[in-house]
């Protein structure tokens, strides 16, 4: 008995060191604010085109974002420091990406839920 209780306990701890830990978001908020900042006049006058250091700065963060976790942590940043500007013209964000020549695979919006997104 006390045999079958060790057997129990060794695997119920080779599946514990097997199951992958949750994947925790590696961008920050800091990240997102620097990578945009250089979109801010672009996104609040929705004129002309953005600038190139927008462009790489949307570049920049979407190749550190690529987990779920980190392209959720992100959209929530953006969200957070788009709510402290209120005059952000939505459809200047909308087309921000394709502006860009960038791809993303959700609405820029600040009604997108982050969570939606995988």
């Amino acid at each position: 008995m006390k045999g079958v209780v060790i057997s129990i306990l060794v695997m119920v701890a080779m599946v514990q060191f097997m199951a992958k830990p949750g994947v925790e978001a590696t961008v920050n908020c800091q990240q997102v604010t620097s990578a945009l900042a250089p979109c801010l006049t672009y996104l609040t006058t929705g004129a002309g085109a953005p600038p190139p250091l927008c462009c790489t700065g949307l570049g920049n963060l979407q190749k550190m974002a690529q987990s779920v976790a980190d392209k959720q942590a992100a959209c929530n940043c953006a969200k957070d420091a788009a709510s402290r500007v209120p005059n952000i013209k939505e459809d200047a964000a909308a087309s921000l990406p394709a502006k860009c020549n960038i791809q993303v695979n959700f609405p820029i919006s600040k009604n997108t839920n982050c969570q939606d997104i995988h």
